[in-house]
């Protein structure tokens, strides 16, 4: 069993992913900014039967919560082995970037680009002291095609891609892995923010989870630098 910190855990693919991998028996450090529905998650993990679950509510695009935050967590499990740095917000939207205000796209990217720096750069140092560790970033085909309208959300997730992709590099040769999923579209309230009025299906979050799956088990051990997308995983060809 793994200890495994997720960011935003209170909905969509955290809570999915919180409670997929609460019912494998893994011990959770789960945080989001709204506290009443990260403990309704945490409950429903205990339930599910995970070793344990550390919740807290932070809202870490503020280096100084992710600094309390993994604190936190550190004194009480010791060891951090897999962090997947899934909190993300859509902004304002759909909206042009000529109409975009200063501070919402600020926010967007210190939530969506610079927390993922912030969460790496804290985890790591024990991660290379045990040779030893994952992180998965959360991404999208936002970040790879330019969505008119997509605003700020977009911007974020390519500079998420750039700086996965220099950390991989910086990452090579020691044993933490480092990779990138893209979910695809999913049926969450950032979605319906995305694409009001959505006329065609999505896949539920609870649906495309196999790929994290892969990642965190043992069968993906020297699986790195690479770029998967959740909704054409094959777990037998690892793509």
């Amino acid at each position: 069993m793994k200890n495994i910190m997720i960011t935003g855990a209170s909905k969509g693919l955290g809570r999915a992913l919180t409670l997929a991998f609460a019912k494998q028996g893994h011990t959770l450090a789960i945080c989001a900014r709204g506290e009443a529905e990260l403990r309704i998650v945490k409950r429903e993990a205990e339930e599910l039967g995970a070793a344990k679950v550390i919740a807290i509510q932070a809202d870490i695009a503020n280096p100084n919560e992710v600094e309390r935050f993994v604190s936190v967590v550190e004194e009480q499990i010791e060891t951090i082995d897999v962090l997947i740095n899934n909190a993300s917000i859509f902004g304002p939207g759909p909206t042009l970037l000529a109409d975009y205000g200063n501070q919402a796209f600020q926010e967007v990217l210190l939530v969506n680009a610079m927390n993922p720096f912030f969460m790496t750069k804290r985890v790591l140092p024990g991660m290379m002291s045990r040779n030893s560790g994952r992180i998965i970033n959360i991404t999208s085909e936002a970040g790879k095609t330019g969505f008119a309208e997509w605003g700020a959300y977009g911007v974020s997730k390519f500079a998420l891609e750039g700086l996965t992709k220099i950390w991989m590099d910086e990452l090579e040769g020691t044993n933490i892995s480092m990779n990138l999923v893209d979910p695809g579209e999913m049926d969450t309230s950032m979605h319906d923010r995305a694409v009001p009025n959505c006329d065609y299906d999505l896949a539920k979050p609870e649906e495309v989870l196999d790929v994290f799956q892969f990642l965190v088990s043992d069968e993906s051990n020297g699986v790195t630098g690479k770029r998967f997308e959740a909704q054409n995983f094959n777990r037998e060809g690892s793509e």
